[in-house]
């Protein structure tokens, strides 16, 4: 049967404890979360789901290149216009002929988008990514960010039995006003928790087969109290709510929180044993009856991650920062940045026919043989070693990466070797998610795709390195 083959969870490494906001504003009031996910300053819905999408195509069975369908769902894109999906495969290095599908909107769409792939033919991706914001000092308590993939295929580790559907108008829930960063909602407690209650109710019932068979179940979370609420008419027990809810360790991460719950789920399921979706989003409802069990790489930074104060966290989200820079700053043309893409997402050196050695960027003359050449393509490893490092400080980043020094405070550059072909490619990158006083020459790291800097108000993105572990 055609259902999950592969699956891959990604978190960024920052938590804010409830007790931080609780400190800074007197309350917090979203029940049952105890922390929520931060992403850092360079971070944003497209690298979390690239960040994701590595993790479960190193567990996929099918290689990337006979990927038919992407299928992606985020309410928060890098930009309110501008394509998602042509980035996303580039920096996963997906066929340029892969379909497309994305959903947004509302919080349902990462059950959209597995319905999406389960209905295609072919082995397809989906990703689920989101960081939703809203009023700092009162809906933003309860948002946090997060990322979940999948690889669907036939014959799959984890069959999807059934998917069933309900639709009803139940307008005010959560909605975001056109060209507004914040989520709002009519905040009527009792009409919200019936809404969503009725609507998954309606589509878990629908489902073919005994869901009281079920396990484990991921259902709409947007506190630790809610999904019990949800499940009040199911017959689901508390213990199997439990081990789908994740909203109380990464807040509400909006289209990523139920995938991630659900992918929670079947890391723990038995053999055999049935786990619930149940996707919720402004009036839609979605269910997914699934079969057995899957390892899930990613899944155990739900119990990880670092705590941050609250003055840090508005600071890596952009409440407190000046986004205006003073001077000019890098200038790369639209045109040379794009034929750099490849070497910026995925590493791609040259190495010499005549001598093997190896050339990065590969362009110009051989950099061992300073012959002119017609280099044959190679990618660097993703792994590396740190060969020279500095660490950029207070007022001494360039215009470009000002905003980005303000928000992450000092951070480090180094230079990095990689393996590459028959030789090794050196090159300069920044270093993320990672304290630049604890690193030192010879520390081990690895690629990640985060955002460089924004020219003409679009953003940039590229190979940094964190450490490996």
């Amino acid at each position: 049967m055609r259902g999950i083959d592969a699956a891959g969870v990604y978190l960024p490494r920052f938590r804010l404890p409830t007790e931080e906001t609780a400190a800074a504003w007197g309350h917090a009031d979203a029940g049952g979360i105890d922390q929520k996910a931060v992403p850092a300053a360079d971070e944003d819905t497209l690298t979390m789901a690239v960040a994701a999408a590595e993790r479960a195509l190193e567990n996929a069975a099918v290689d990337r290149s006979a990927i038919d369908l992407v299928a992606a769902a985020t309410t928060t894109p890098p930009m309110a216009e501008g394509d998602f999906l042509s980035r996303f495969v580039r920096m996963v290095a997906l066929p340029n002929d892969a379909a497309g599908s994305i959903s947004t909107q509302h919080t349902a769409a990462g059950g959209e988008a597995l319905a999406r792939a389960l209905d295609t033919d072919g082995p397809a991706l989906v990703v689920a990514a989101d960081c939703p914001e809203g009023d700092p000092a009162d809906a933003d308590h309860p948002l946090g960010a997060g990322a979940a993939a999948f690889v669907v295929d036939d014959n799959a580790t984890v069959p999807v039995r059934d998917v069933a559907w309900h639709n009803d108008e139940t307008p005010g829930i959560r909605f975001r006003p056109r060209g507004e960063r914040e989520v709002a909602s009519l905040d009527i407690t009792t009409y919200e928790r019936t809404a969503v209650r009725e609507a998954v109710t309606e589509a878990v019932s629908a489902l073919a087969g005994d869901t009281t068979e079920a396990t484990a179940a991921a259902l709409h979370q947007r506190d630790g109290k809610f999904p019990y609420r949800v499940a009040g008419d199911l017959p689901l027990s508390n213990e199997a709510v439990a081990i789908g809810t994740v909203v109380d360790r990464i807040g509400d991460a909006g289209v990523a929180t139920v995938p991630i719950g659900l992918l929670v789920a079947l890391s723990e399921a038995s053999e055999g044993g049935m786990t619930i979706g149940g996707f919720f989003g402004g009036g839609s409802a979605v269910a997914f009856s699934l079969e057995g069990s899957l390892p899930v790489r990613g899944i155990d930074d739900l119990e990880a991650g670092e705590s941050i104060e609250y003055t840090a966290y508005l600071r890596k989200r952009g409440y407190v920062v000046d986004s205006e820079v003073a001077g000019g700053g890098a200038n790369v043309s639209l045109p040379n940045w794009q034929k750099s893409l490849d070497q910026r997402y995925r590493l791609v050196a040259g190495q010499c026919p005549n001598c093997g050695g190896v050339t990065f960027p590969p362009r110009g003359a051989c950099q061992e043989c300073h012959s002119r050449v017609e280099f044959e393509r190679i990618e660097a490893a993703r792994d590396g070693v740190i060969e020279a490092l500095t660490v950029i400080g207070q007022g001494g980043a360039p215009p470009e990466f000002a905003e980005l020094q303000k928000r992450e405070g000092a951070y480090a550059v180094a230079i990095v070797a990689l393996e590459a072909g028959d030789g090794e490619a050196t090159l300069p990158a920044q270093l993320a998610d990672v304290d630049p006083e604890a690193v030192v020459v010879g520390d081990e790291v690895r690629t990640t795709i985060r955002q460089i800097y924004a020219q003409e108000g679009v953003p940039r993105y590229g190979v940094k390195f964190k450490p490996t572990g």
